[in-house]
């Protein structure tokens, strides 16, 4: 089990690569009906590559083509929410190496155009996500019809590894090394990292206060689908060119906004978790936690979108009493990478810690019995994001459009 960034795709697609180059791998076709007209084909890839998401599948792919350019391996992807039948022709043009999501390649399994029986390398991407409870099922029906560990190789990638997950993967891998870079679950010194206490009421007017304090590109969390749009309307309302990404878009509408957002043509970037892993995208220089997440290695996913490859970047959480349940691991993560804890903070960790780590209870008051204001205090947005006032990207040149209203599809 092998632990590396997204961004080091080379360390497991070259070797596997180089392998079938080396061996003359064929392309895997077994026809299996035809006319002579219109044959078709079943295809027996010898690599699988499995992702959690569309984007990360399709990232996937783009490097394995890169590294194929000029070779006879032939690298195919398939992912939900786009057309099977375009899927399934490039697919009996042959397949060496296959990207996909699991309900995609099941699908495949089932329609009889794909077998995995023949794996020889199998690499499980964001494998600690891939393995919980949404996708364990799924990923234990693939395992099951590749060969039998031992006989296949098995890779494994992660930023975060709980132990719970390593004792589940466990199964699917035969005399397995652990290999890690630096601490599991932890993040750089590159991104600075600063948390706000800002109540729901404020965090809209904080976040049009600080997106202009960092040059470059702002990616901005929240919890919600309805979230995302709700926001990406306000900032461009607001004067600043924006595009959202969540489950509910469509796979052309995510695909458009993310080529938009790497292009530059939109410099703020609205999503869910749906971005949160292996995405890279260059230039991204702030990371903003509108909503923090219920998890810390969540929290560690989000903000590993800035910072990547030795550039600097940083990150900013909007913090308030709901997140008092991450106040801990979240003191812990700042001061292992020699970033400022608020006092606020270490005191508001110190109390949840005190009261048994339970999730504190919805509506309630702040500290002290008082109305709508907490003991731990507001911070206004600070100058640690310099970089010469940043501009306000709204005010680029040209309408563009706002994306998630259907003014234009970028």
């Amino acid at each position: 089990m092998l632990r590396l960034d997204q961004e080091k795709l080379m360390p497991f697609l070259f070797p596997m690569i180089a392998d079938m180059r080396k061996n003359m791998t064929n392309d895997g076709r077994q026809q299996v009906s035809g006319n002579g007209y219109r044959n078709s084909f079943k295809v027996f890839p010898t690599t699988l590559i499995l992702a959690p998401t569309r984007e990360l599948a399709i990232q996937i792919h783009q490097e394995a083509r890169k590294f194929t350019y000029r070779s006879h391996i032939r690298s195919v992807v398939v992912y939900g929410g786009a057309d099977s039948k375009a899927q399934i022709q490039d697919l009996e043009r042959g397949c060496h190496v296959l990207v996909a999501t699991p309900g995609r390649l099941i699908d495949m399994i089932e329609r009889g155009k794909v077998n995995i029986s023949a794996i020889k390398y199998l690499c499980i991407d964001e494998a600690d996500r891939m393995l919980d409870m949404g996708f364990e099922h799924q990923i234990r029906e693939i395992v099951g019809q590749c060969p039998v560990a031992g006989e296949r190789q098995t890779l494994m990638f992660s930023a975060t590894f709980p132990k719970s997950i390593q004792r589940l993967a466990e199964d699917f891998l035969y005399g397995y090394i652990f290999l890690t870079v630096g601490r599991i679950g932890s993040t750089t010194t590159s991104i600075v990292q600063r948390v706000k206490w800002i109540e729901d009421s404020n965090k809209k007017n904080t976040l049009l206060e600080i997106i202009p304090t960092v040059d470059g590109l702002t990616l901005v969390f929240c919890e919600t689908k309805r979230m995302a749009d709700n926001l990406e309307e306000f900032l461009y309302n607001n004067g600043f060119l924006s595009a959202s990404i969540h489950g509910d878009r469509t796979q052309q509408e995510r695909e458009a906004a993310l080529d938009a957002f790497k292009q530059g043509r939109v410099k703020i970037l609205v999503a869910t978790d749906v971005a949160s892993r292996g995405l890279d995208i260059s230039n991204v220089r702030h990371v903003i936690n509108y909503d923090l997440p219920h998890d810390i290695d969540d929290y560690v996913h989000r903000i590993g979108r800035t910072g990547r490859a030795g550039h600097d970047g940083f990150a900013t959480a909007f913090f308030n009493d709901k997140n008092s349940n991450i106040a801990s691991d979240l003191v812990e993560l700042l001061s292992e990478a020699s970033q400022e804890v608020e006092p606020w903070l270490t005191d508001m960790a110190r109390r949840f810690s005190s009261r048994g780590g339970n999730y504190p209870k919805k509506g309630g008051r702040g500290r002290g019995g008082g109305g709508g204001k907490s003991n731990y205090g507001h911070s206004s947005p600070s100058s640690h994001y310099g970089g010469g006032g940043g501009g306000n990207y709204g005010n680029q040149g040209g309408d563009g459009g706002n994306y998630g209203s259907g003014r234009n599809l970028w």
